[in-house]
């Protein structure tokens, strides 16, 4: 690969060594450079020989430097990381469920190792060739985040509609045999990959560790666009509550045997059952927040530290708010709102049904506009003085809901003034506190 350099920073290791804005990167040490992984990794030495190209004439730089010290380059198109899109069909997919006529980013499956080292993303090794694997080893990618599923060949094969997929054990187990950690995802399909079949892989996960580090599991999410899918079913109260139980004797021997809890549940599952969050040490630190597991038990503790270090004297303004959040959060949102609001704020929790997607979604995160607005009637907004709207429903951009509706939109038509807040603890006790300037 050829990467043209478009910037050397100023007083860099680069310019330094007379490293200069235009030329060409050809290798580092004798290897090409694929891409980014390739560059963030061989640049991490501290003997460099670079191979560039400067006016059609090839050009050979050693450098000596820190280890692990930028060589302070920039680079063109091509070093960007394009997603790697993935070549399965799982039958529990949420894109596959996903409405027709979105933009087009909600429709991307992305499955590409790079982003599970660089970002978290869980990714199912389906679409890694020898090459790329042989890659993954070459430079270490430690962790990554895998989506196991199940560990039963012809299950996996089956759910993930991909002849292919049986091989996750041999490439797991190739992983640990270099080195390479990772936390494993499985999202749990009731009457496929649970019970039984559910303890069978975690048995065989944990005969992986420490390699192996956690195993999240996640319940299913339905929509209501399945037509032509494999019948599956959500979990329900007893389900959930089957499951934690399940698992409970497993988890009691990991922690005798690993020192640790190893298999989590997320949240979903708790809150389905309708049983308390577990307490902050029994999520040890948190290794998969991102997947749900902890979330609410973090979000409080957020809200504990934010109360503790609050030195505000003034008292805020009496007022009335209306909080719209998805049906499974509205409980504990309850619990905590009264715990933490002030005593002349009355708050109104709004539980939104989800009729976009289905009311089987049940999350903040997956609402939409046209969802909230609706619920927010003359009734629910009768007496208040605002809505607090949580920034989690949308996009990273803080502009668009799924359902395309701009924010400026919502505003508009919601009928009541908007405030937007960040999605955790303390921009929650700031708003319920009037400490921000909104």
């Amino acid at each position: 690969m050829r990467h043209q350099i478009t910037q050397v920073e100023p007083r860099s290791v680069a310019d330094r060594n007379g490293i200069r804005a235009g030329d060409i990167l050809l290798t580092i040490n004798g290897e090409p450079v694929i891409d980014e992984i390739d560059y963030q990794a061989l640049i991490a030495n501290m003997l460099l020989v670079v191979e560039l190209e400067r006016d059609g004439t090839a050009l050979t730089i050693q450098i000596k430097k820190s280890e692990g010290a930028p060589l302070g380059l920039h680079f063109g198109d091509s070093m960007v990381l394009s997603p790697r899109t993935c070549y399965n069909d799982c039958s529990f997919c949420f894109i596959a469920q996903m409405p027709p006529n979105l933009r087009n980013t909600l429709y991307v499956k992305d499955d590409d190792w790079r982003y599970s080292l660089m970002m978290g993303n869980f990714v199912t090794l389906t679409n890694v060739n020898d090459q790329e694997f042989d890659r993954i080893i070459r430079r270490h990618a430690s962790p990554l985040f895998v989506s196991v599923h199940t560990t039963n060949p012809s299950l996996r094969c089956q759910m993930m509609n991909n002849r292919f997929a049986g091989d996750i054990m041999q490439k797991l187990t190739r992983l640990k045999d270099a080195d390479i950690k990772f936390h494993c995802q499985i999202v749990v399909c009731p009457g496929y990959n649970d019970g039984e079949e559910l303890m069978h892989t975690l048995r065989d996960l944990k005969s992986l560790a420490p390699a192996a580090q956690t195993a999240a599991m996640v319940p299913v999410g339905l929509t209501k666009f399945r037509e032509g899918l494999a019948p599956l079913v959500p979990f329900t109260p007893e389900t959930a509550a089957q499951l934690l139980d399940g698992i409970a004797p497993f988890q009691e021997e990991c922690r005798q045997t690993l020192g640790t809890t190893f298999a989590f549940p997320s949240d979903e599952f708790f809150s389905i059952s309708g049983r308390p969050i577990p307490d902050e040490d029994w999520y040890e630190y948190f290794p998969q927040i991102e997947n749900g597991v902890g979330l609410l038990r973090r979000f409080e503790i957020e809200l504990e530290e934010a109360q503790q270090f609050d030195d505000s004297e003034s008292t805020p303004e009496p007022k009335a708010i209306v909080i719209p959040t998805g049906t499974s959060f509205a409980p504990h949102l309850r619990r905590l709102v009264k715990r933490f609001a002030p005593e002349n704020l009355t708050v109104r929790v709004l539980a939104v049904p989800n009729h976009f997607f289905g009311e089987t979604v049940t999350v903040a995160g997956l609402l939409t506009g046209g969802d909230v607005l609706e619920a927010l009637t003359p009734e629910v907004c009768d007496g208040a003085d605002e809505i607090m709207l949580c920034s989690v429903m949308l996009r990273h951009e803080q502009d668009l809901f799924l359902d395309d509706m701009h924010i400026d939109t919502f505003r508009e038509r919601a009928p009541l003034p908007l405030h937007l807040i960040a999605a955790d603890g303390q921009a929650l006790y700031d708003g319920l506190n009037s400490l921000d300037d909104q």
